[in-house]
């Protein structure tokens, strides 16, 4: 990927900010990201992945207060479950919150959301002051990018810039559990 294409988190937050998608390293792979409350970014991440909305979408941050506004007011000791796995790569799947749109979270009565441990998905949350979309970045049934060239390879100039930063050290993308019933839906 050329230099021109690689951005610092303050520029990906300006990014973000503009409604634009990005791509960063997370715990395992190359993710997508765009601000979760611009429906126009997000449909462009869907586009780009050939995803269909109704499959929903990860939710990141680096706190989980980050998350108070897509989530329902649970039980309690029901969110010490996932307290118990984070930060980390473990995506855990929370009662969706009324408000939260389909083209976000999909069909599901859930949200999928992740307090990452991952220290550029820590930044970039933290700069940009909340949740981002992340999804990993390739298109559907292609293989997860694990390098900024092969993000470039598959969305060239469609994004607006690629977050400099090595991956972290898992090998797949993050477990996925439901909080309510603690079926994981997907193994790491």
């Amino acid at each position: 990927m050329s230099g021109r294409n690689l951005l610092t988190v303050p520029l990906a937050v300006q990014c973000l900010r503009a409604g634009e998608v990005i791509s960063y390293p997370t715990e395992a792979v190359f993710g997508l990201g765009c601000d979760p409350a611009s429906e126009a970014a997000t449909r462009k991440i869907l586009s780009l992945k050939n995803r269909p909305a109704e499959a929903g979408l990860i939710l990141i941050a680096d706190t989980f207060e980050r998350f108070a506004a897509y989530i329902k007011p649970l039980k309690a000791g029901l969110k010490e479950k996932a307290f118990e796995t984070w930060p980390g790569p473990v995506t855990w799947l929370f009662p969706r919150h009324e408000s939260v749109p389909d083209w976000l979270a999909g069909n599901h009565e859930t949200i999928a959301i992740r307090v990452t441990a991952h220290p550029v998905c820590r930044a970039l949350c933290a700069a940009f002051g909340g949740a981002i979309v992340s999804t990993s970045a390739n298109p559907r049934q292609g293989r997860p990018a694990t390098s900024a060239a092969a993000v470039e390879a598959y969305f060239g100039s469609a994004l607006c810039g690629t977050v400099a930063g090595a991956l972290g050290n898992a090998d797949r993308p993050s477990e996925i559990r439901d909080l309510v019933s603690g079926r994981v839906l997907r193994e790491a």
